[in-house]
């Protein structure tokens, strides 16, 4: 589908307005736009403005999570707490849990808040980022509905359940692991719906075991209605180790449940008994570690980029020009966008145009409707 590019401005400012217009106070709907586009800003268009409209903006006007969030301390100590988000803003809920996890790490080396009752809160890399940018490493994890099966499974058990770490480092950009621990995640199967791209080989499976290929449509629904299920890393079975995959998700679905009494598994789809749509209950945990507390932030900056150094500079594969280390990727397509803005796809188009008119946003005129 033909793109076309959306300033920044005009983008954040769109996205503030609309948020507010569904009932986000202000200061609250600021941190949603920053999250939504951040992940456009690295490249992750998944999770950015394509998912605006329909996981956020309709998950808001249904009832599903609330636009107003209670971010709600339910147990502290000096180094950890537990944080109910209450069905609010998943964004909101993650943004506070990491400053609070931060600022417990810089008073005592390391802080770890865990949260229940959330809703999905955007790219756990921005708040790996937030961590680095304060001198810390950052953690994160979060589990979410039903898609993926377990190795020599057919049923989606589990969530794509993404394990992120950020460590500080002396470059232009920190190291930022963010990914899921399936082969492929369902933002992604989503955007390829969108632009009308076929499901990548051996990363879904069907209820006879068997690999799910071209439409990416129709594979979106056969996940939906459970008569298909993602791979975890490592693909089908265990040839090419999807063990470990598994096992690292698992580690994720339990520091999301086991530590703040969470539901998991099956009980995130989302869904009441009677198949109705309802809060998706979702569980989210944050670890700060102060580098302060150990040899120094500078030391720790300048060590963990010699490493990153030495990594890029070993031999490469016959015609392989790069590698690559975790945040360069997506710190050089914000160079590349910094300056033009956020490319927007045929069908998100269609959405922004319709929130705009549902909430009378009439001063915004886009691009595209010229």
């Amino acid at each position: 589908m033909p793109k076309m590019i959306l300033d920044w401005k005009t983008a954040n400012a769109f996205m503030i307005d609309a948020f507010s217009g569904v009932g986000v106070p202000r200061n609250e709907a600021k941190i949603v736009a920053d999250v939504l586009l951040e992940s456009d800003r690295r490249g992750i268009e998944s999770h950015g403005c394509n998912r605006f409209k329909p996981m956020y903006i309709d998950r808001i006007n249904s009832g599903v999570q609330y636009p107003k969030t209670k971010f709600q301390i339910i147990k502290e100590t000096p180094t950890t707490a537990v944080v109910d988000g209450n069905h609010g803003m998943g964004q909101v809920i993650g943004y506070k849990a990491m400053s609070l996890a931060i600022k417990k790490a810089k008073k005592y080396g390391m802080g770890m808040v865990v949260v229940r009752n959330s809703t999905h809160y955007g790219i756990a890399g921005y708040y790996t980022s937030m961590a680095t940018k304060a001198g810390c490493i950052g953690m994160t994890g979060t589990n979410a509905r039903p898609s993926v099966a377990p190795t020599w499974g057919v049923e989606g058990m589990f969530g794509t359940n993404p394990f992120t770490i950020g460590v500080p480092t002396d470059e232009k950009f920190d190291f930022n692991f963010d990914a899921a621990t399936s082969t492929i995640q369902n933002g992604k199967v989503e955007y390829y719906a969108r632009i009308k791209h076929p499901v990548p080989k051996g990363t879904i499976i069907d209820l006879k075991g068997k690999p799910v290929e071209g439409d990416a449509a129709e594979a979106l629904k056969a996940i939906r209605a459970g008569t298909a299920a993602l791979c975890t890393l490592g693909g089908i079975g265990e040839s090419l180790a999807g063990y470990k995959g598994f096992g690292y998700a698992m580690v994720v679905e339990l520091l999301c449940s086991a530590l703040q009494d969470n539901v998991n598994l099956k009980d995130l789809n989302g869904k009441d008994k009677k198949g109705k749509a309802t809060h998706p209950k979702i569980g989210h945990f944050f670890i700060a570690i102060d580098t302060n507390h150990f040899l120094g932030e500078k030391l720790c900056r300048k060590k963990a980029g010699d490493i990153m150094r030495k990594i890029r500079a070993s031999k490469k594969a016959p015609g392989a020009k790069r590698i690559y280390t975790a945040g360069e990727k997506e710190y050089e397509i914000w160079q590349e966008r910094k300056s033009k803005g956020v490319p927007i796809n045929e069908s998100v188009q269609a959405e922004m145009n319709a929130v705009r008119d549902q909430l009378k946003l009439k001063k915004y005129k886009f691009p595209w409707e010229k």
